[in-house]
């Protein structure tokens, strides 16, 4: 199984998002939080890791965004580009880069792609039929039509694809259409034209095989590929627009027409390993050994939205260039959705429905550690999971504060009183001590061997039991009593959770980097960086622990705890659409 495999590097993607709109807590979820986890652990035990992402700027949203706001696209991804990526950096999710689909050298790589899956002759051009508006005088890709799902009745289904039920159809096929353009709600008629569509028939014969030989996969994943690849079809790749791509032949009809946003983005992941490889390396082939030697494990996170473009049409692409390598795993969670904090009840996030939480509102009221904690604990890997104010503020006081970050606390501050502000010389070990000590280098394996298969709960879940065991030894050692009758007893109990806070202090670093690194500063360890040129395996040296006599420094709260009533008020303000 690949899985087992050791490769020399890995590059890890993020699902590309439209820069027309704030990055909520749904994207984070989804794809970028499991995707940083896995890559801190990974820069973390001193791998080669390079994480790629960047702004989706083509495509008909952004258009959308720009003919109801009045201004250009161009000034529609530069707004949302700039406050995504900041955004990011807000939350601790630390792209190696953050890459833009507009920029030209993006244009170069996908019309280069293309022209190799055009002289392939996997790419032809087909007549079909498209709504268009008369008042408009244009056809209309995609958003700029809606009507009625002919699956499931939703009256704002899109041109070609329902939001509600994720059923994806012809134009013919959609009821009561209207034209979606600011100033036109006309009713649009079908109109002959032609387009460009990539023969994905033509690679059956291998995706099926590649797909078979990854049983390793999450079922959802794999559920959603195999329906694809079993009924493969030409699928259309252009769209009428005159924002993106432009199509790279000598042709009349391509006057007018651009790559369909679900043709480049994904290219995007090359473009902007390119970029990086340019900027940081100042190399224009530093990218091909990420994309081109077998010795790189691609993985893709997103959600479960995005699977068929990644376990299907990408991989198809690259399988038509001939020498890329392909994915070796498609990490797809499912959605995030949101409680209702006055009926208790789930509902589905939506922007239209103003109860989805943007990242910028809510890292300016938490800590990013608290965001983080929370997200992985109820990360929705294998089903829909649920935004909830009253669990959030429990999990987070009562795990990652009261489990951990109480042991740590009362565990320093006492060492650092009694011992000089010096990690104690332990006397004889009982069977106590002994069994606390060899179950550490176990347990932060158990934690690692979750992380390698992308189960971040469980990851989590391990890390918050080597804080729960830590604390029935110090509640059993009880050294606050100890500390009147024998030193060394205490000192002893103490040296025993120096090593434990040693361990935390790693264990902790996927998942909550800012604490990690405060409790890295007060034990005086390092958490080496990491990244693509890989570097010391600082996870495995956490397992030789704290020696005797090392210096500590005066403890502080590492997780400061949530205020009940500050939680209620801001819940409120979400509940009133006010929290995007």
């Amino acid at each position: 199984m690949s899985a087992q495999r050791k490769f020399e590097r890995t590059l890890v993607t993020g699902a590309l998002p439209y820069a027309n709109g704030h990055i909520h807590l749904g994207h984070i979820a989804g794809a970028y939080l499991p995707a940083d986890v896995y890559v801190r652990y990974k820069r973390l035990i001193g791998e080669r890791v390079l994480f790629v992402c960047g702004s989706d700027e083509y495509g008909v949203p952004i258009t959308l965004t720009a003919l109801k706001e009045g201004i250009s696209p161009n000034e529609v991804i530069d707004r949302y580009h700039t406050a995504n990526a900041d955004a990011f950096a807000g939350l601790g999710i630390s792209f190696d880069i953050y890459g833009r689909t507009s920029w030209p050298l993006h244009t170069e790589t996908t019309q280069a792609f293309f022209k190799n899956l055009y002289d392939g002759g996997y790419v032809e051009k087909q007549e079909m039929e498209l709504w268009y508006s008369a008042q408009s005088d244009r056809f209309l890709p995609d958003r700029y039509v809606k009507g009625t799902c002919p699956k499931c009745g939703f009256d704002e289904a899109t041109g070609d694809e329902c939001e509600r039920c994720g059923a994806q159809y012809s134009a013919h096929d959609l009821v009561d259409p209207h034209a979606n353009i600011p100033g036109d709600s006309s009713t649009p008629e079908l109109r002959k034209t032609v387009h460009w569509f990539l023969r994905l028939q033509d690679f059956t014969e291998r995706l099926k095989p590649w797909l078979d030989s990854h049983p390793e996969w999450r079922a959802n994943v794999k559920g959603i590929a195999y329906g694809w690849v079993n009924d493969l079809r030409s699928r259309c790749i252009t769209r009428d627009t005159d924002w993106g791509v432009p199509i790279p032949l000598d042709d009349p009809d391509a006057a007018g027409k651009r790559f369909y946003v679900w043709f480049d983005n994904a290219i995007g992941y090359v473009t902007n390993t390119r970029r990086w490889g340019i900027d940081t390396r100042g190399d224009e082939q530093a990218w091909e050994e990420w994309w081109k030697d077998s010795g790189t494990r691609l993985l893709h996170f997103l959600g479960k939205d995005n699977v068929p473009f990644h376990t299907v049409m990408f991989p198809a692409y690259l399988m038509g260039q001939g020498d890329y390598i392909l994915p070796d795993n498609v990490i797809g969670n499912e959605y995030l959705n949101i409680m209702n904090h006055e009926t208790g009840k789930e509902e589905k996030g939506s922007k239209s429905k103003g109860n989805m939480i943007s990242v910028r509102w809510l890292t300016a009221h938490f800590s990013t550690d608290a965001i983080r904690y929370y997200l992985c604990a109820i990360m929705p890997e294998s089903r829909d999971a649920a935004f909830d104010w009253d669990e959030f503020l429990n999990r987070y006081n009562g795990e990652l504060c009261d489990v951990v970050g109480n042991f740590v606390h009362r565990s320093l501050t006492m060492t650092v009183k009694n011992f000089d502000g010096r990690v104690p010389t332990p006397g004889p070990l009982d069977e106590a001590d002994q069994a606390l000590l060899d179950s550490l280098p176990q347990q932060l394996d158990e934690v690692a061997e979750s992380l390698e298969n992308f189960r971040f709960r469980q990851a989590l879940e391990r890390f918050i039991e080597i804080g729960r065991k830590a604390n029935q030894y110090f509640d059993t050692k009880q050294p606050w009593v100890t500390r009147k009758t024998d030193l060394e007893r205490t000192g002893t109990t103490l040296y025993c959770c120096c090593q434990v806070c040693r361990t935390l202090c790693t264990a902790m670093a996927p998942f909550v980097p800012e604490g990690a690194a405060r409790l890295a500063a007060l034990l005086g360890v390092a958490l080496p960086a990491g990244g693509p040129d890989g570097g010391e395996d600082g996870w495995n040296a956490a397992k030789s622990g704290l020696p005797a006599d090392s210096p500590l420094q005066k403890p502080e709260v590492l997780f400061p705890k949530l205020d009940k009533d500050v939680v209620d008020e801001l819940a409120e303000e979400h509940a009133r659409g006010e929290a995007f």
